[in-house]
């Protein structure tokens, strides 16, 4: 009953407008109340306060945000997907094919979703325009790109996870990247299917656009930022913190070098980074305050015990999950649900016998197909604003890569070699 009350004090909250970050933390300290005495609420707060800004890796989050930012601010990502453009644009749907190349670039360079449809978005949608895509194929394909970077490392979305469940951060971008590419693969084989069977959505392949952007596309520096990301994670020569830390460096060098990160931008891509880290922050200190709360009603053991009366099978037990992220993601910011609910999750799919690193990409998974998923669909928000698009419009477009990330979803779980063999390979 007190994780119910608990529970609806949180929907009310957030049913009213207040922050997620604040509903968190104000519907733990009601739930809390009712349990335990003030003083040990107090004490709760403090201890959350001083262990969150006290993790190292916590410094993950900003950094990877700030890279994803100074690239944006340098118009190093814009270059990217115009020689994306210009490779690709002579194939009947080539454009909406270099989005994807371009997305998955820029996910391997930078953990944030949002910078990557924003930068896709400006790059590409006025030459679509230009060409004659249909705006929902053009929209569908721009906010369905953007998505990578939640899946492929570094992956911001994996850290979070990581943080709250304490499985390896390293673990997770490599279990990460097969996932990833195959989701890549996966659309582009939907815009190809998309266009044999409605050619109207693309034109022919056509040549260059008249007023197409003066930027030449150099890809070499995004190319050597990429490299050097990879290079350090994956060697283990520094730690997923540390290589944050050096990418943010490598994109402020390459936007100055370049003669492109004036102070203006400078301002606003820091303004942007403590930004967003400063939400994701919050919710992260709210959430592990209402999982105090949630181990003191003890709701955990109480699952696995009723599920191990009711006789439920584990896989069951798995889709019931998997429905209830799919659901949530609707309607919640995908950070908040990783936070709210993976420590509880993680423990009870762990308890059934499944492995905490592929279950936290089923997650990552079910929160990327959120990102695109109507009426919340963050992604799709970003590309219609940016492109000064109807935002239904977009949604009709990316409908069918939610029935692609769904079949990917299913791949996943049915094939868990496919996220765990390159951990597995550590």
């Amino acid at each position: 009953m007190t994780i119910a009350l608990g529970t609806g004090l949180l929907i009310l909250l957030m049913l009213l407008g207040v922050p997620i970050g604040f509903a968190l933390g104000l519907a733990a300290i009601g739930g809390l109340a009712m349990v335990v005495p003030t003083v040990v609420i107090w004490g709760q707060m403090s201890q959350v306060v001083h262990e969150v800004t006290a993790n190292f890796v916590i410094l993950t989050i900003p950094m990877f945000v700030l890279m994803a930012e100074f690239l944006s601010a340098g118009n190093i990502a814009e270059d990217m997907m115009i020689a994306c453009n210009r490779l690709m644009r002579r194939i009947r749907g080539g454009l909406a094919m270099a989005t994807v190349f371009a997305g998955t670039v820029l996910a391997a360079a930078s953990g944030s979703s949002t910078a990557s449809v924003a930068s896709i978005t400006r790059a590409s949608f006025p030459t679509m325009e230009r060409l004659g895509y249909a705006p929902s194929f053009a929209l569908g394909s721009i906010a369905i790109s953007g998505t990578l970077a939640i899946m492929i490392p570094p992956s911001v979305a994996f850290i979070v996870y990581g943080l709250m469940t304490e499985v390896s951060i390293g673990k997770l971008f490599m279990a990460g990247l097969v996932p990833g590419l195959l989701t890549a693969t996966g659309y582009i084989l939907t815009i190809w299917l998309k266009v044999r069977l409605n050619p109207d959505l693309a034109p022919a392949g056509d040549g260059p656009v008249k007023g197409e952007p003066e930027q030449k596309g150099q890809v070499w520096p995004m190319v050597m930022l990429v490299l050097v990301v990879l290079v350090c994670l994956y060697t283990g020569i520094a730690t997923p913190t540390e290589v944050g830390a050096i990418g943010a460096l490598g994109a402020l060098v390459l936007s100055v070098g370049m003669r492109r990160m004036t102070g203006p931008r400078f301002v606003t891509a820091v303004g942007n980074a403590l930004r967003t880290s400063a939400l994701i922050v919050t919710i992260i200190f709210g959430a592990t305050l209402f999982g105090f709360f949630v181990s003191y009603t003890q709701v955990t053991p109480k699952l696995l015990a009723w599920i191990a009366e009711a006789g439920l099978a584990p896989f069951t037990v798995l889709m019931m999950v998997v429905a209830i992220y799919l659901v949530l993601g609707m309607i919640m910011d995908q950070f908040a649900i990783i936070v709210l609910t993976a420590p509880v999750a993680y423990q009870l799919l762990t308890g059934l016998g499944y492995d905490g690193v592929w279950f936290g990409v089923i997650v990552v998974k079910a929160a990327e197909i959120g990102l695109v998923s109507p009426p919340m669909g963050l992604n799709v928000f970003i590309a219609s604003s940016a492109a000064g698009v109807e935002t239904r419009t977009a949604f009709r477009g990316v409908m069918p890569f939610v029935a692609c990330e769904l079949a990917i979803l299913a791949l996943l779980i049915a094939f868990p070699g496919l996220s765990l063999w390159l951990p597995g390979m550590m």
